[in-house]
């Protein structure tokens, strides 16, 4: 085992990890849908969350890594069958090409083997799918909407966990979205005819989530490569496989200074990564290089936490704070809110964190980055309530007037 305990071993971890996941260069994947395309691929899924303060994590996590992103391009990728909807360690969006690592947790849901509603209504189960097979796709609002005043249709609350019951089990797909409303049709309708649906077994779908969390991680650990995932069996079969692999020297193990311990391709640390920039980038909560709370802990020491489950009492930074990485550290978190009605975005509080940069740097990084995301947003004017250490109020808010030079993003007291 490898000891990675000084500081410049940490910090040669910490760009591995950062490259792995497309945050070091420019345009790692490309640009625009395609760009967007391969970086889905890459990654393996971008989460879905509902929270809409700022633009929704699966477009802030793409416009982290791809330039010329807009948000609409998600949606065409699911009509174009480039991707699918399902479930990783939470909903998700999913290269098509890996829809039959879908179907152990499908299998396991309808087989009784795991469950997503422990009391299933079957008989409301085959009236819904008959509905759909006979009338075409169903809208998630269709039976939100008021549907005890329209023949044929149940009680919402049983006929939508229903519904979301067929979906999980793969009876159905979500085949179309208007907004954040989802359409579901029979999986047979919206699957295209060239994707492979033979069920793996556990030893290959241990092989592909190992081999792909290698590639957009850089180097994983145990715990991780089975984060929240209920499929019975399947970690053993990553723990049988990664021995068996340090075994014949295909992977080698190192330890950092917290005492855990990762996995990596043997002779990873041998090869070129990229050097760092200058560049800050604005995270999402849901970003795929933070998600794992504990990885992010042991590898960049930052304790990071999102607060909109927090009791308002209990938060020690804010709603919505979104990570900010700059230079191969996370040196602080912003709480903010886009206003769309108004086009304007509020920075309720910037917390910077002890680093060892020029704070001059710092700032004008952050101006770049926030000039950039306020576009994202669709917002032209920016706020600053406050600011800690109150030190960089001052200058925080001059150079953010000075955005006001960019008529896309101006500047507010």
């Amino acid at each position: 085992m490898i000891e990675m305990k000084r500081p410049q071993d940490l910090a040669r971890l910490r760009r591995l990890a950062l490259s792995a996941q497309g945050l070091l260069h420019t345009q790692p994947f490309g640009r625009g849908i395609q760009g967007a395309r391969k970086a889905i691929a890459h990654l393996g899924y971008v989460q879905i969350d509902t929270i809409s303060v700022v633009e929704r994590a699966h477009h802030h996590v793409l416009q982290a890594r791809v330039p010329n992103f807009k948000p609409e391009m998600t949606h065409q990728m699911l009509l174009n069958g480039d991707i699918f909807e399902y479930w990783t360690h939470a909903a998700a969006l999913i290269p098509i090409d890996d829809f039959r690592f879908s179907l152990p947790y499908k299998h396991a849901l309808k087989s009784g083997q795991t469950h997503w509603y422990k009391a299933r209504d079957h008989k409301l189960m085959h009236e819904l799918l008959a509905q759909i097979r006979s009338d075409g796709p169903i809208r998630s609002r269709d039976i939100e909407s008021n549907p005890s005043k329209r023949a044929g249709w149940w009680d919402w609350k049983p006929a939508k966990k229903a519904l979301e019951q067929l979906y999980m089990e793969g009876d159905l797909m979500v085949s179309h979205r208007d907004g954040f409303q989802k359409t579901y049709d029979l999986t047979e309708r919206v699957l295209p005819d060239h994707v492979n649906t033979k069920m793996p077994s556990l030893e290959a779908f241990a092989e592909h989530l190992l081999n792909r969390q290698l590639r957009c991680h850089g180097f994983v650990s145990l715990k991780g490569l089975t984060y929240l995932r209920r499929i019975p069996g399947l970690r053993k079969a990553v723990k049988i496989l990664v021995t068996e692999k340090l075994a014949s020297g295909d992977l080698e193990q190192v330890c950092v200074s917290s005492g855990e311990v990762f996995v990596l391709e043997t002779g990873a640390l041998e090869r070129p990564i990229p050097r760092l920039n200058n560049r800050m980038q604005i995270l999402s909560p849901f970003d795929n290089s933070v998600i794992q709370r504990d990885r992010l802990k042991a590898l960049f020491h930052y304790d990071y936490q999102i607060e909109c489950y927090v009791p308002a009492a209990k938060r020690q930074y804010g709603y919505f704070c979104l990570p900010l990485l700059y230079r191969g550290e996370f040196i602080g978190r912003m709480d903010c809110k886009a206003h769309r009605k108004i086009s304007h975005f509020e920075i309720k509080s910037l917390h910077v964190e002890h680093h060892s940069f020029d704070d001059e740097r710092i700032i004008a990084a952050f101006a770049e980055a926030i000039g950039q995301f306020c576009q994202f947003q669709a917002c032209r004017t920016v706020s600053l309530t406050q600011a800690h250490p109150k030190h960089l109020a001052g200058r925080l808010q001059s150079v953010l007037k000075r955005l006001g030079d960019n008529q896309e993003c101006v500047a507010e007291k």
